[in-house]
């Protein structure tokens, strides 16, 4: 039995007013979780798309090399 199911097990035993509660702060819950991971999967589209054109103009030589205390 998965964590899941055991979970949903002890859960049905609750009363069905809270049972509900719980069922729409999971629903919430999973709905933010896909938003976050949707989110984070098109930043890192963004993020490797930036360090490939850094790469380039590094490349090309028109980067200016600088420690962090001079950024």
């Amino acid at each position: 039995m998965t964590r899941l199911e055991q979970v949903i097990q002890r859960a049905s035993a609750l009363p069905s007013e809270i049972q509900d509660e719980m069922a729409d702060q999971w629903l919430r819950d999973i709905e933010n979780e896909l938003g976050w991971q949707t989110a984070l999967r098109q930043s890192q589209d963004k993020l490797s798309e930036l360090a490939r054109e850094a790469l380039r103009q590094s490349a090309q030589g028109q980067t200016v090399p600088k420690g962090f205390d001079e950024i």
